[in-house]
């Protein structure tokens, strides 16, 4: 029990150091960008005004996106920005909170549960896009990954087990989407919170058994923990039949009320939606460019974790997304003992129709995807990955491969204990955060 302690108070630690050198950082790095920022801007522009069309000059945006980021350094469409950006590895629902906080930060790209989560915790914040997956059930954010050696093979065996839990991520929600799919109850579990921060945080507490179930993402994580782990039991199942794919571009209320800030905030999601356009028409391109060359994926992982992510939608109205907020805040709040919400009001209307208008295309505004050939050769090179309890299904990637064409065994930590592989996977940033 001891180490088991000390264990999880060092993940704790390094979690938690983690988030305090990145944010100690963009409060240094933008000093001078916020060194006005205290002052009230509440007789700025009503939040019920039209937003100006033109961007003054001198206006900056401190954003943490860093897919957008790359999208556009690499098409040149960031000569097309009207207003000075300022880049900041900033991302996943408690960094950016706590740089939202600090007024370090203009705009963050996250899931669903950070904008609910800053404003119980007293910061105003207003989403200003919206984007699904198309097939979200098939395509999830997330799965919930098993501990090696565990009996869990379903929702209902979560009872008694210990399960990592990170309240202010959407990764909390989908534990509690769990329980109540399984219909237990809290009290019929051990939640462990635990910042889904840091890489590879979750997996390291599975394989190390401080936790029994944790969420991890659904693509790179996945497959990475499978492919070390599935020989030793670790397997992945179904979180519930709740959509998990609501992803937003969100920012402190009080920047919108400064005029020229809401107009470059206008002309910024004009690029984000060109951004997740030209990355479904360009699979292959993608791949290479920001899974291989940035984050060091294989090329077979790489074609993988594009296939996996499915394909975007960005939709035309707000109206499915303002629905599944309120669900998630009704939730949260009768579990966390908050106080619920009107949805609705995280919601900047002015921005509704601005992405899908920048693309354009199809009935509920998702791009097409064209077929890649790199995804093709990951599906012929590799047995579909699946959850357990779905050998059969159709879907080649609904996660849990269970070692069936034997992955590369985990490494002993010198104590009996297995140890996380070193992989280039462990790299890859897959909280939306």
């Amino acid at each position: 029990m001891a180490s088991t302690a000390t264990g999880m108070m060092t993940i704790v630690g390094v979690a938690l150091a983690i988030s305090a050198v990145t944010l100690l950082g963009a409060a240094r790095d933008h000093r001078g960008v916020f060194a006005r920022a205290g002052q009230d801007v509440a007789g700025g522009l009503p939040l019920d005004a039209p937003i100006p069309d033109t961007v003054p000059p001198g206006v900056k945006l401190v954003i943490g996106d860093p897919v957008t980021e790359r999208v556009l350094k690499h098409t040149g469409w960031i000569k097309d920005l009207t207003f000075q950006v300022q880049w900041a590895q900033i991302t996943g629902g408690p960094a950016v909170t706590e740089a939202f906080h600090a007024k370090a930060l203009d705009v963050g790209s996250v899931a669903n549960i950070p904008p609910i989560h800053a404003t119980w915790v007293g910061i105003p914040v207003k989403m200003i896009a919206v984007r699904f997956r198309h097939d979200p059930l098939n395509h999830p954010l997330f799965v919930l990954a098993v501990a090696p050696g565990s009996n869990i093979r379903g929702l209902a065996d979560l009872k008694g087990k210990r399960i990592a839990y990170s309240p202010g991520q959407v990764q909390g929600e989908i534990v509690l989407r769990s329980l109540e799919a399984a219909h237990l109850t809290t009290a019929e579990v051990t939640l462990v919170e635990l910042p889904s921060t840091g890489g590879d945080l979750y997996i390291n507490a599975l394989v190390g058994r401080l936790v029994d179930v944790a969420p991890i993402g659904a693509g790179a994580a996945a497959k990475h923990y499978v492919d070390g782990y599935g020989r030793q039991g670790a397997r992945l199942i179904r979180h519930s039949d709740v959509r998990d794919d609501l992803t937003d571009l969100y920012v402190r209320t009080e920047t919108l009320r400064e005029p020229g800030k809401a107009a470059a905030l206008r002309q910024y999601v004009t690029a984000w939606a060109r951004a997740t356009a030209w990355i479904a028409a360009h699979p292959d391109e993608w791949a290479a460019l920001y899974y291989e060359k940035d984050q060091g994926l294989s090329a077979a992982d790489a074609a993988y974790v594009t296939q996996a992510n499915g394909r975007p939608d960005i939709p035309r109205d707000w109206k499915e997304a303002i629905a599944l907020q309120q669900a998630s805040i009704d939730l949260m709040a009768r579990e966390t003992h908050r106080k619920a919400f009107d949805a609705a009001s995280l919601f900047d209307r002015r921005f509704e129709r601005v992405a899908w208008e920048a693309v354009g295309v199809g009935p509920s505004g998702g791009p097409a995807r064209p077929a890649s050939r790199r995804a093709d050769a990951c599906r012929a090179s590799s047995p579909p990955l699946r959850f357990t309890g779905e050998e059969n299904t159709t879907s080649p990637f609904l996660l849990t491969r269970l070692a069936a064409e034997g992955p590369r065994p985990a490494k002993s930590d010198g104590a009996g204990g297995a140890r996380p592989p070193a992989s280039s996977l462990t790299n890859l940033a897959l909280a939306r955060r």
